[in-house]
Formats: C-alpha cells, structure tokens, sequence
C-alpha cells in the first residue's frame, strides 16, 4: 500500500472523525510504537472494526469527503445506478444502521433532477407498509442530496433467486404475496412503482419480500443523459405501447409483478431484454414470451393462472388492480400449503363460539337466500366471513377491491341485498366506497355496514351513516355481525 506511512493514514483517519482520539492512543499503545508497517495497521485497524476496507480505501486515495453523509457514518457501498450509489451506514450518535442513497454528484446542479430526487424521497416517507422499505430523512447538505432508508439485512431477490437458481411454487407464491400487498398499499394512495425488477425486490433474512424505490425510476424516464441505459423505463413505455394504454398505466406495474413472478418459478426473466432502444420498444418481444406451463409443465395451474394473466399485454384483460391479484394469490397460497382446510376448520371453530349467541330472525330473513357482498381484502378474513355467513343461509360474494365492488354493485344491483365493508386492511378507500353506494342506482337504499378497527378512529369523520348505514368497530363476533346484517334486512322490509 504505497503512498501514505502508517502514522499518517491514521492521522487522517483522526482529521476525517473515524477515530477518536482514545481509539489513536489505544492503537499507539497496542503496537508500543509509531514505528509500523502500513500494512499492519490496516490489518488491526479493519480486525478490530474500527475501520473499513471501504473507508481505508478511501483515505488511501486521499480522499477528503465521502466518509459521512449528515450524521450517517459509511461503511462501505452496497450497490450503484445511473443515478445514485446506495452505502450500508451507522448514526454517529445511535449506532442505527440504515441505507443512505446518495445521488451522484454530477446530477446535484440539474435543479430538475435534484427537485424529483427529493420529491421522491419525501412520496417514499409517506410510504409506511411492512412490505415495502422506508425512507426515513432526506437531506440537502452542502450540495449533496440523499435518502436515509431502513437497511434490510439480506439479499436482492435476483441474488436470492440466483443462489437457488429457481424458487419452488409456494416459496415464491409467498414472496409473491408480500410485493403484492406492498404495492396495492401504494397503489391505493396514487403512487405507481415504474421499476419493478429483481433488484428492487429486497428479501430479508427472515424471508420477507420488500419492495423499494417508489417512484426514483420516473427520473430515468424523463432525465436520463443517456437514453439508452434506462432499460426498464423502455420497458415501460414499450408495453404501453404494446397494449394499447397509456403512458404511465398504473396497471403496468402488475405487469412486470408477474414477470417477477414468472423469473422466480423458472429462473430467468421472460422478456429478452436487447441493448438497442428500437428493439427494446419492439412488441414482439412481448407477444412472443412462451406461456410459463409451457416453459416447466410442473408448475401448479392455480400458480400458471396468476402469471398469465398478470402478464396480459393488453391492459383491460390484466388484474386491473393489486387488490384482484392478491385475492388469486390467496387461493393459491392455500392451494398449494393446504391452509384452505386449516382456514374452514379456524372458521367452523369461530362459528360454534359464538352459535349461542342471539340472532334477532335470521331465519325469516335468509329463507330466500339473501345475498350479502362482503369487501374483504385479508385472504384469511375472507374465509371467516364467508363461512360465518354461509351457516346462516346467506348467499355469500366476497370481493377485496372496493371499486371493483362498487362496479359490480352498479351493472347488477340485485346481486347483494346487503353490504359489508371491512377497513381494516383497505383504509380509507374502503370508507369512500361505503359512502359512494348512495350513488348507485338500483343499489342507493342497499342496507351496509362499515367495519372499522379500533385504531381507524380517524376515518369515523368522514363516514356518512343513515338509518340502513352502520358503522361498528372491529373487533365483533360473526354472532353479532350476524344480528346487525338480520336487523338492517328488517328494516329494509
């Protein structure tokens, strides 16, 4: 390691705030001597953790910045974009250990790349699931912008997967739930993704999938100095090109949610991915991705279903929304695990517990199977409502998309006689639903119940209520929902 002597690499190490001076005079005193090869006091230094290889390389090469981001000590880089360069770091003060996505210097005086940047820093703060990785701060320093991010411990799902070489149908059909629930969270507060790929997909080491950097491929799209490197923007704009939709189709992103899906079950992405841009935007390459049944004719059909027809080219026959395709994925999940059989039995033992309990004239009001629709996005919930329901003589829909109900509600109004909204999982759209039945034709008088938890006190304010409206805090037994759902039918009569 030519250049610097061992006494001046760790007075730098001093000058930059990565030792102390305590540490110096332990390191002093360790060796008796400033008399050391350079050598050996990297190799102590990096034993004893109190530095890096990443940042004795740096001082090594003289460098004079790069060491802390705000209070955010680096420790070494984990991964590099067009864009910006993502290191593993540690609070100076705390100890936390976060990701801080830094964006390269050469962008930092495009005020437009700067301002979306930022912009979409602060849409990701907004963006708490469990399913997808936080942004905690973001900063301007002295001209350098960057994002402070939960750092999961594990892997990108491309290394995940790479390492296996292929997932088995339930392992992924797992992780397949995971991204989906993280992105109907964000696709229900307006915010699309435009870069699902391996490499934003995160699995920690506990085996949960987490999505990450919402809405930073936007800039690709519209900023990139070289057009050509932004492939998955490409992507994009090729199948909306393909399909007939528009540019920024929210409904692209479950496109490519399958094509993640598809790489996981056979162990490589089914689109070929050209390096010209006019290939790239070709529709051929999108038309001639073979059926993945066709590919491994082992995989489960409940499994080849979700692929295919989340990897629809024309929009209008796709899931339209993340909500419709986690309900398929539920149904395969339970296929594949046996939880199907487990669920009805959690279910029928629910249904016993609370058989005792009154139910004002359930019998009068189901002799002619009424038909209740229950908006329901927790797989598992959907099995205890329609179960519960069904042992009562209800005819039972149960759909987990609210718009997706308010549709059906609207082209056949006489499919459900009362409806139950459940806003546990679905928040506050659930609460624009229940208040937009009144707008349905055929269905305005339609008795309905509001499902809140006890911790969604907030959305009470925005609830319009009436003498067939209800609203009823979570938790209730399937006995007294049962009650309510007679007692509205009643009143209706």
């Amino acid at each position: 390691m030519p250049g610097l002597t061992a006494s001046e690499l760790a007075d730098a190490a001093f000058d930059m705030g990565l030792l102390s001076e305590r540490q110096l005079q332990e390191i002093w005193a360790h060796f008796g001597s400033h008399a050391v090869s350079l050598d050996a006091l990297v190799q102590h230094l990096i034993r004893r953790g109190l530095l890096t290889n990443y940042q004795v390389d740096l001082l090594l090469k003289g460098k004079r910045t790069g060491f802390f981001y705000g209070d955010y000590k680096v420790l070494y880089m984990v991964g590099a974009g067009t864009f910006a360069r993502v290191f593993r770091a540690v609070h100076r003060e705390t100890g936390q250990v976060v990701a801080v996505k830094v964006l390269r210097q050469r962008f930092s005086d495009n005020e437009k790349m700067v301002s979306r940047f930022l912009r979409e820093g602060e849409i990701g703060k907004t963006l708490q699931h469990p399913n997808i990785v936080p942004v905690y701060e973001v900063q301007s320093i002295a001209g350098t912008h960057f994002l402070v991010m939960e750092f999961v411990e594990g892997n990108t799902l491309r290394d995940f997967v790479k390492i296996r070489k292929k997932l088995d149908p339930l392992q992924a059909t797992k992780l397949m739930i995971d991204m989906t629930q993280g992105l109907r969270y964000a696709f229900e507060r307006g915010v699309a993704h435009r870069d699902l790929k391996m490499t934003n997909v995160l699995v920690s080491a506990k085996g949960q999938a987490k999505l990450v950097d919402f809405g930073l491929a936007a800039m690709e799209e519209e900023e990139s100095p070289d057009r050509t490197l932004n492939m998955r923007a490409l992507d994009y704009l090729a199948l909306e090109m393909a399909g007939g939709g528009q540019k920024g189709d929210p409904r692209s992103d479950i496109y490519f949610l399958g094509c993640i899906y598809y790489n996981m079950l056979i162990g490589r992405w089914p689109l070929s991915e050209p390096r010209d841009r006019n290939q790239r935007l070709g529709k051929r390459r999108f038309i001639e991705v073979l059926p993945i049944q066709d590919v491994d004719k082992t995989i489960p059909r409940c499994v080849a279903i979700v692929v295919n027809k989340a990897m629809q080219v024309n929009p209008d026959r796709r899931y339209q929304t993340p909500s419709e395709m986690l309900f398929d994925l539920g149904l395969a999940h339970r296929e594949l695990s046996g939880e199907a059989v487990e669920e009805r039995q959690l279910a029928a033992r629910i249904e016993e517990q609370t058989a005792a309990e009154h139910a004002p004239s359930a019998e009068t009001t189901t002799a002619k199977q009424v038909g209740i629709m229950v908006v329901e996005a927790n797989i598992k919930m959907q099995d205890i409502f329609r179960e519960g329901l069904k042992r009562a003589g209800y005819r039972v829909l149960i759909i987990s998309d609210p718009e997706r109900a308010l549709e059906r509600l609207a082209y056949e109004p006489q499919v459900a006689q009362c409806v139950i909204i459940n806003a546990q999982d679905i928040g506050q759209p659930a609460v624009a639903a229940f208040n937009r039945l009144e707008e349905i034709e055929g269905a305005a008088d339609r008795p309905a119940i509001l499902l809140v938890d006890e911790t969604q006190t907030y959305l009470l304010d925005e609830v319009k209520t009436g003498p067939k409206r209800i609203v009823q805090t979570l938790p209730i037994t399937l006995g007294k929902l049962r009650g309510l759902v007679a007692e509205l039918l009643q009143r209706e009569d």
